[in-house]
């Protein structure tokens, strides 16, 4: 998704992160800790709507042959040999990695619904979460008669991004290794139609509305991502956060600090 601009100003979202104790050996082996945050990530529908049977009484057929385009997601390591807040001279290194590139495409399943307001209605689309809340505005698709039509709106979804952390090498120069793994859990996409027999959404002589759901990505659906290493740079058994970043560096979540490496081994 290159607008940027765009989902520059339409990121907002709540940030809630947790974050477990680490456990650690002495030297070799740290154990494993899970990271999780939500935040709002921007996605697009890029597909087209096809219509048919549009003078069928019990209104045309529609579906929807698209992909979900995804916004990308890194993850920011972050080692100090300090904790904030105190007096002491703090060195700093970080260093991220992709967890989800750029453009990454789901495809949607198709799913024809039939229209119920008969003679060849004036047609709308509109993309909610799983709980019914509207994430675009209605997109007007025109009259089944004009045949195919492309859409393509760009939205912001709550997500939920998890993040498995094992450290180890603890006591290395120039820093401990990290390997990080998880997934991101989507709060669910559906398609409304909606049929009216005629073109103003807001009134009109002898309206009749009908509108039809379709579920395209079921809440909890999760996208894995695959394992990165990352190479701490401070030594000394620094202090780690992490912390999400959108594809373009702003972040997703706030800071947060794991600890040191091997607290969890005292």
């Amino acid at each position: 998704m290159k607008n940027s601009q765009v989902v520059k100003a339409m990121k907002t979202g709540a940030m809630i992160l947790a974050l477990l104790a680490l456990t650690a050996a002495a030297v070799v082996r740290a154990g494993e800790q899970q990271v999780s945050a939500t935040f709002a990530m921007p996605l697009q529908v890029r597909g087209t709507v096809t219509m048919s049977d549009c003078d069928n009484s019990h209104g045309p057929q529609v579906t929807l042959d698209a992909n979900l385009v995804l916004g990308g997601l890194n993850v920011q390591a972050i080692f100090r040999n300090n904790a904030k807040g105190t007096h002491e001279r703090t060195e700093e290194y970080s260093t991220s990695a992709v967890l989800l590139p750029e453009g990454g495409t789901i495809t949607l399943p198709k799913q024809p619904v039939l229209g119920g307001t008969g003679g060849n209605p004036f047609i709308w689309i509109q993309f909610l979460d799983s709980d019914n809340n509207a994430l675009t505005s209605e997109i007007f698709l025109g009259r089944c008669v004009q045949g195919l039509t492309q859409v393509n709106p760009a939205f912001l979804s709550d997500v939920m991004a998890s993040a498995d952390i094992l450290l180890e090498g603890c006591s290395n120069n120039p820093g401990p290794f990290i390997t990080i793994d998880g997934g991101l859990t989507l709060s669910g996409l559906k398609a409304r139609y909606i049929f009216r027999n005629n073109d103003n959404p807001v009134g009109g002589p002898h309206k009749a509305t009908r509108t039809a759901d379709v579920v395209l990505i079921p809440s909890g659906t999760t996208i894995q991502f695959p394992k990165q290493p990352v190479l701490g740079g401070v030594g000394g058994n620094p202090w780690i956060w992490v912390q999400f970043l959108h594809e373009d560096g702003e972040p997703a979540s706030q800071e947060i600090l794991a600890g040191r490496c091997v607290q969890g081994s005292k």
